[in-house]
């Protein structure tokens, strides 16, 4: 074998190396996610949402939360309200305080949303890449979330995610 064939199967097999590495890097954020009925959300039962989000929470050490109606309520009048102004925001014209107090939950708070993402694990993917949402959906100081999605006229998916716990994890930091 010549240098050059040898030059360029060490660098093919650095390559596949670093590509390996990159991909087991992503694996050990984003786990095997649970068997799903189908890609539409509308199909999502809370059920695999809450494994959903905890096995990403599990992967990344992280303890896992429950579900709160109260936070998906929330969630939902948030992602209505981005999907009917098709704009992507924490605030247009009710903040999260307000809009998880309207549902009656009065311990600390934080919000993800997305706008675009089709299936709910592509909606985590995005989250994770983004270092504030990650610190969210990660956070030990929550304890229990609600998730909610809203559809466009034209069917573009608004997505938001509303985690809660109590003030006092917040004040020992």
């Amino acid at each position: 074998m010549s240098n050059s064939a040898t030059s360029r199967l060490s660098r093919r097999a650095v390559l596949v190396l670093a590509g390996g590495a990159v991909l087991s890097a992503c694996a050990s954020t984003i786990p095997p996610l649970p068997a799903k009925v189908s890609d539409r959300p509308e199909d999502l039962t809370r059920d695999q949402i809450i494994s959903t989000i905890n096995a990403v929470r599990r992967a990344n050490g992280a303890g896992p939360w429950v579900y709160n109606g109260q936070l998906e309520a929330a969630a939902r009048s948030q992602a209505r309200l981005m999907a009917s102004k098709d704009t992507l925001s924490h605030n247009l014209g009710v903040t999260l305080r307000q809009r998880v107090t309207e549902a009656g939950y009065q311990l600390a708070v934080g919000e993800n949303v997305a706008k675009g993402y089709k299936t709910l694990p592509a909606t985590i993917e995005g989250w994770l890449a983004s270092q504030g949402h990650r610190n969210t959906l990660l956070s030990n100081r929550f304890t229990e979330f609600g998730l909610a999605f809203a559809r466009t006229g034209s069917g573009k998916l608004y997505w938001a995610l509303i985690a809660g716990g109590p003030f006092e994890a917040w004040a020992q930091a």
